[in-house]
């Protein structure tokens, strides 16, 4: 285990980060109650939203709940360029990987961080996404079936925070932001998405179908937060591929 005290985050807030709980979509991995849970043919627990529309991945899978210290590691890492939290950061995303691996059908998947624009990442100095995903791999040992391909996915056009922005406006923001730059990389191939968080999953959406009309076989989303919309309530830890590891 890392050292993690040498990080300004207050020990207590760090043992409280823990794994999602409670019912979640087996798609996108938002809290479901169980009066609005629907169970398909294969018994996954399918929410409202995913089963009025089709998501452009398989599965996406998170951590924890965007909030308290994973939300301050995060920002750590993200806003204030503290390095040493990709570490921690990575070994949670290591243990989303190990839930969302036995789904996948060929090997090597191309694992693809989510890009930023380049002017700013050269503003911040580093992809925190890219960063979380090398050192997830760092920790999971497992480089002959997860193969990291940068510079595949990149973001073409600045956009503006999402934060405020409407559903629709989201998606206006992101659209056309994205393009595969070698499409022969990812043809035919499964692709593993990784980014920091999952808030309404429209970036990661908008990534997944320019990865799929490049010729991606199927897209996986692997994160290290997800936005609850309904983190208030009192939940027990999941079992199987939901417990652990929410479907984020």
């Amino acid at each position: 285990m890392l050292n993690i005290s040498r990080l300004p985050v207050c020990s207590d807030c760090l043992t409280q980060i823990r794994p999602v709980e409670g019912k979640v979509c087996s798609v996108c991995g938002e809290r479901v109650l169980s009066t609005f849970a629907f169970a398909d043919a294969e018994g996954l627990r399918i929410c409202p939203v995913c089963r009025r529309i089709e998501r452009p991945f398989e599965r996406a899978a998170a951590y924890g709940s965007y909030d308290g210290g994973l939300r301050e590691l995060i920002h750590l890492l993200k806003y204030d360029g503290v390095r040493p939290a990709a570490a921690v950061l990575g070994r949670m995303l290591a243990d989303v990987i190990a839930a969302l691996e036995p789904e996948f059908q060929q090997k090597p998947v191309a694992v693809i961080p989510v890009p930023l624009y380049k002017g700013k990442r050269r503003h911040r100095g580093f992809n925190q996404a890219e960063s979380i995903t090398r050192a997830a791999l760092k920790t999971y040992h497992a480089h002959e079936r997860l193969q990291l391909a940068t510079d595949v996915l990149l973001r073409i056009r600045d956009t503006r925070s999402q934060i405020g922005l409407t559903s629709h406006q989201r998606r206006e923001n992101m659209r056309g932001a994205f393009a595969v730059a070698r499409a022969a990389e990812v043809i035919g191939r499964e692709v593993l998405l990784v980014d920091d968080v999952y808030t309404t999953g429209t970036t990661v959406s908008e990534c997944a179908r320019v990865l799929r009309r490049a010729g991606a076989r199927q897209v996986w989303v692997a994160t290290v937060a997800r936005t609850m919309k309904n983190a208030g309530f009192n939940v027990s830890k999941l079992q199987g591929f939901n417990a652990g590891v929410g479907a984020a």
